[in-house]
């Protein structure tokens, strides 16, 4: 092992999807989902082993073609629809230290979800962690709008205070900046990932603020063709 590089990568992608049926091997511009980011991660020079968690033999094939490691099959009780992603982690945590003290500080989470996460992302990622000590750091990006431009619905529909007056008033570019978490990148300290059952640290995490265009998570097929057309662009201007 590299001592410089005290961080491994769990990318996780079950065969299963309702939404968008086979989404982790459909091909996007020309290449499948899951490619996008085992190249980035590898790409980034940032981890000691780019590992991927699947419970599909076809997942794990097309993995090993673009270089990741396949060391493990997911059970299939963690390839669920309802299986949280910090069981299928943990799992991942365990396999790989193998009862013995982590070889590895952070563990770093890339879903296969977000292809227009780059390996330049992952390093200013990491870089940040580095920067801050810190035991976690989030991807996020700005809200598309602000959130005080919203509000639920009685069932009437009736728009009476639905937006606060003071609201109204203010200039849109006078009202606070939202960022929301965009699911691209996850790093986290393993012992804490481990005890506390999360990625999301209450204490010792900081944002990384990435763009909006970049920060696509493909749900259903509106997301996957927008993030065909955004890759597209990419790779003829590159």
């Amino acid at each position: 092992m590299n001592n410089q590089k005290p961080y491994i990568a769990i990318i996780p992608a079950r065969g299963g999807s309702k939404r968008l049926p086979g989404k982790n091997l459909l091909m996007l511009a020309e290449k499948p989902l899951i490619g996008w980011t085992i190249e980035a991660a590898i790409a980034s020079g940032v981890f000691d082993r780019v590992v991927v968690s699947t419970d599909s033999w076809e997942i794990a094939v097309t993995a090993a073609q673009f270089g990741a490691e396949v060391p493990f099959m997911r059970p299939e009780e963690l390839a669920l629809d309802t299986t949280p992603s910090i069981d299928v982690l943990v799992h991942a945590a365990h396999e790989l230290m193998a009862g013995k003290e982590p070889r590895w500080t952070h563990l770093a989470c890339l879903q296969p979800t977000s292809p227009l996460r780059t390996a330049e992302n992952i390093r200013e990622a990491a870089q940040l962690l580095e920067l801050k000590q810190a035991d976690a750091v989030v991807s996020v990006c700005r809200t598309e709008h602000s959130p005080l431009w919203s509000n639920t619905l009685p069932e009437n529909l009736s728009l009476e205070g639905f937006i606060p007056e003071s609201i109204q008033k203010t200039p849109s570019q006078q009202l606070p900046a939202y960022y929301r978490l965009n699911g691209a990148l996850y790093f986290c300290r393993i012992p804490r990932m481990i005890e506390e059952r999360t990625l999301f640290l209450k204490t010792g995490a900081f944002a990384y603020v990435m763009n909006r265009k970049d920060s696509i998570d493909i749900d259903d097929q509106v997301d996957f063709d927008l993030a065909g057309i955004y890759l597209g662009q990419r790779e003829s201007q590159g």
